[in-house]
């Protein structure tokens, strides 16, 4: 009963939903008409976002893509830095906190022992410039989360969606978690369905597909992704030796935990 009431309060928030679909939708009909300023850095740039709020996996694709991509070229990471308490352009250092940078910007950094350059941003327009200006060297860019920010074009735009929230079965927020209209999805290059059950079968995959040819410009590649976690290392070093724990408390701050939790138990 519960469950139904929340339901059709959820159903109330309606009229809530079509005026934020109207504001985003003028918001990038000003956009795809030209009439709000555009910049397209002289930097390759590929985007990782998606159309929901949070919990699509972004960083781990992100890292996947340094892993891919960094042998080839000189790879740097541009994040708006969700949740610092700075404001403006910021480079990542060896000294660099989280409260400077945002956690997930700094996992990357110290991820790749600092040798990936991370900046943050929360104008990315203003940060592909000072990249530009800064790191003349660098040859590609990976934004993070930036499908909504349109005063960047990228040159390559993916969309990630989760396998549980699939884009195209979601509404618009607040009745949904969809940041924007199903149809933004036009604007990216290639899809990829996070966060699948490795076991996932062909047909199933081919249901998907079909659902997000529906959304997507014609012959736009969609592709499947699974996580697959590594075996848990003590934290402390004097744990390191030691026989491992009957129990334990588990703890996360991600958007969407129950993949990760479902994996440690």
């Amino acid at each position: 009963m519960l469950i139904n009431l929340s339901k059709g309060f959820k159903w109330l928030l309606w009229p809530f939903s079509v005026v934020f679909t109207f504001v985003v939708w003028i918001r990038n009909y000003l956009y795809n008409k030209g009439l709000l300023e555009v910049y397209q850095s002289d930097i390759f740039t590929i985007n990782i976002g998606n159309l929901t709020v949070g919990g699509t996996g972004k960083t781990p694709h992100i890292e996947y893509l340094v892993r891919l991509l960094s042998p080839a070229f000189k790879v740097a990471v541009l994040s708006r830095g969700y949740g610092r308490q700075t404001t403006g352009f910021r480079a990542a250092t060896a000294t660099s906190s989280a409260a400077e940078l945002g956690d997930e910007p700094l996992q990357i950094f110290q991820k790749f022992d600092g040798n990936i350059p991370v900046f943050v941003c929360e104008k990315r327009a203003e940060g592909l410039r000072q990249i530009e200006q800064r790191s003349p060297q660098t040859q590609l860019v990976l934004l993070d989360d930036a499908f909504q920010h349109r005063a960047v074009k990228p040159h390559f735009n993916i969309l990630l969606t989760d396998y549980k929230r699939l884009f195209y079965e979601d509404f618009v927020l607040p009745v949904g978690l969809l940041r924007e209209p199903k149809q933004g999805a036009k604007r990216a290059d290639a899809v990829v369905v996070s966060k699948c059950p490795s076991h996932l079968s062909g047909h199933e995959k081919e249901r998907i597909t079909a659902q997000i040819k529906q959304y997507v410009k014609a012959q736009i590649p969609v592709f499947f992704s699974t996580f697959d976690y590594n075996t848990p290392r003590p934290y402390f070093e004097a744990d390191l030796h030691s026989s491992p724990p009957s129990s334990f408390w588990l703890l996360s701050g991600i958007a969407q935990p129950q993949l990760f939790e479902d994996a440690a138990v």
